[in-house]
């Protein structure tokens, strides 16, 4: 895909790694381009039913590149990345090309499960909690550290963090900047799980998934995305619409059989 971003996918799992090892997978302009063209190339893929993703070298990913704190430091603006305007109430797309990096994987219409190691420092936290689960080493580091640099975080962090943690955690992350380990990130809920190999248990837990009818699992997807933050008119109706939808479809009736006839089921990759 890119020398910055790779991915193999393999019955269904796409295994999407970060690879700027050497910089700790910082955040440059190319980086988000890379990332950006990643989370879209795999939107657009029917065989792709769960991504995994995670960084190479020694930690997932240390936020944006620090030489972009140096030019801002001079009292430049050119060398950090800049998102445009968002266009106004445009619902396909509201994100910017800032927060597009993370915003991507929450978008992708299949789960995405995180793997975290090292550090996920500010721009890379929020990459990281723009998938749908993640694992983290137990002295994995994590920070809301954009306050550091006298910033806010501007990469989706508020559609995300949201769901995960209560306001006043929010706030007290954001304005310190304080650095967590993996088990307090858990116990605060930005974690799932703390386990000793998180990629080796991301990928067992998608192969898992993958094994599921795929057209339930992206309709999972979606009722819980819209409907969680949704009025219950419309997390009642978005239930019955999608169930309708698959009562009586080829995989639902796969599902049925395979499970009658205690076999593995062959699914059929969802249409585009």
């Amino acid at each position: 895909m890119s020398d910055l971003v790779s991915i193999h996918i393999d019955n269904g799992v796409a295994d999407v790694r970060l690879d700027r090892p050497e910089k700790y997978n910082a955040l440059s302009p190319e980086m988000f381009d890379a990332i950006i063209r990643a989370g879209e190339s795999l939107a657009e893929d029917p065989s792709v039913r769960v991504v995994v993703l995670s960084g190479n070298g020694r930690g997932f990913c240390a936020g944006l590149d620090f030489s972009s704190f140096q030019g801002m430091s001079d009292g430049s603006r050119d060398s950090a990345p800049q998102g445009e305007a968002p266009p106004a109430r445009d619902s396909e797309r509201p994100e910017n090309r800032a927060q597009r990096p993370a915003y991507v994987w929450k978008r992708l219409p299949v789960p995405v499960i995180v793997a975290i190691h090292g550090v996920a420092f500010g721009g890379g936290l929020q990459v990281a909690l723009g998938g749908d689960i993640r694992f983290a080493t137990a002295d994995a580091k994590l920070s809301v550290m954009e306050i550091k640099w006298g910033l806010v975080p501007d990469m989706s962090l508020t559609q995300t963090l949201r769901e995960l943690v209560p306001l006043d955690v929010a706030k007290e992350l954001t304005f310190t900047g304080r650095v967590l380990r993996g088990q307090e990130a858990c116990d605060l809920g930005l974690v799932t799980r703390v386990c000793e190999d998180p990629l080796a248990e991301a990928l067992a837990l998608a192969r898992e998934i993958a094994g599921k009818s795929p057209d339930a699992i992206r309709a999972g997807k979606h009722l819980l995305e819209t409907s969680w933050r949704a009025d219950e008119a419309t997390g009642l109706a978005l239930e019955a619409s999608l169930q309708g939808e698959l009562i009586g479809s080829p995989n639902q009736l796969e599902a049925v059989r395979a499970n009658f006839e205690e076999r593995t089921p062959q699914f059929a990759d969802p249409s585009a």
